[in-house]
C-alpha cells in the first residue's frame, strides 16, 4: 500500500505546453512564459513549428534559434510539432474528414492522414531543422493532435520516444499509453470562447484526481483577457498539489516509477 501511495504521488503533475511556436509566435510565446513563470512553473514544453505555414525555417532565424536554445537551458523542452501545420484541402475529402480536418482545425490536421512515406519525409526535414537550432528533443506531437496510423508508423520508425493526443500520452519505449485529457481552448470565434470556458472549468473539475493535468496553450489564447484569465487559474491550482515537468520529464519519471 505505501509502495503505491509512493508512486500515485510520484506520478502527480502538471504539464503545461504551448503549441506552434515559431519566428511566428515567439514574441508572445515569451510573454506567456513569463506568465507561467509568475506562478513558478519553469518546466514547460515548447511544441515547435519547422517552417510555420511555409513562411520560413525556424533554423534560418538566428534570433529565434538562440532564444530557443535559451529557454531549453533554463529547462524547457522543445518537442517537434508537424512541418507546416498545415493540410492541403482535398477533391476527395468527405463530410467526416471536412469536419475534422477543416472546421475543427482550421486547416491545420497535417498529420491527419498522411501516406508514411510522406510522414516521414517531413519527420526528416523537421529533425533536420530542429536539430540546426542546437536544441535537444525526444517527442513528436502532431498539429491538432490529429496522427493517422501511417504517419504513427512514420514517427515511431524516426526513433521518436513519445508523441501525445488530446487524450492519451503513449510512450513508445515503454509501449505504455497514459490517459490524460489535455485542456484547450478554441478562440476563433466569440462562441468558441464561450464554449472553451465552460468547457475548460468542467473538465478542470472532472480531471483533479487524475495523475497527469495536461494544460494546452496556443498564442492566439493570450489576446482575450478572460482566457488568459482561466488559464492561468487553472494552472495555479494544479502546482499547488502537484509538480510543473516537461512531457519528458514525466515520461522518465514513470518508466523509472512503474
Amino acid at each position: 500500500m505505501q509502495k503505491a501511495s509512493e508512486h500515485q504521488e510520484a506520478s502527480r503533475a502538471v504539464v503545461v505546453s504551448i503549441h506552434d511556436v515559431s519566428p511566428l509566435t515567439w514574441r508572445r510565446t515569451g510573454a506567456i512564459l513569463g506568465d507561467l513563470e509568475s506562478l513558478g512553473i519553469t518546466s514547460v514544453s515548447l511544441l515547435v513549428i519547422p517552417d510555420h505555414h511555409r513562411r520560413g525555417l525556424v533554423s534560418d532565424n538566428l534570433e529565434f534559434a538562440d532564444w530557443l536554445r535559451g529557454e531549453c537551458a533554463r529547462g524547457r523542452e522543445a518537442v517537434l510539432h508537424g512541418y507546416y501545420h498545415l493540410r492541403e484541402n482535398r477533391g476527395d475529402d468527405g463530410a467526416w474528414r471536412r469536419l475534422v480536418t477543416r472546421s475543427y482545425t482550421a486547416g491545420e490536421g497535417e498529420f491527419f492522414d498522411l501516406e508514411e512515406s510522406v510522414a516521414a519525409d517531413l519527420l526528416q526535414r523537421g529533425r533536420t531543422a530542429l536539430e540546426s537550432c542546437g536544441v535537444p528533443f525526444t517527442g513528436f506531437i502532431a498539429p491538432a493532435w490529429l496522427l493517422g496510423e501511417a504517419a504513427e508508423r512514420a514517427v515511431r520508425s524516426a526513433g521518436f520516444e513519445y508523441t501525445t493526443r488530446i487524450a492519451t500520452v503513449s510512450d513508445f519505449l515503454s509501449e505504455k499509453v497514459h490517459r490524460s485529457r489535455s485542456q484547450v481552448w478554441s478562440v476563433r470565434a466569440g462562441w468558441r470562447r464561450v464554449c472553451s470556458i465552460a468547457w475548460n472549468a468542467a473538465l478542470d473539475r472532472s480531471t483533479r484526481s487524475s495523475p497527469l493535468t495536461r494544460i494546452g496553450i496556443h498564442p492566439p489564447d493570450w489576446d482575450h483577457p478572460t482566457i488568459r484569465q482561466q488559464i492561468l487559474k487553472i494552472a495555479g491550482t494544479a502546482l499547488a498539489g502537484r509538480e510543473a515537468m516537461t512531457y519528458e520529464g514525466w515520461i522518465h519519471r514513470m518508466r523509472t516509477n512503474p
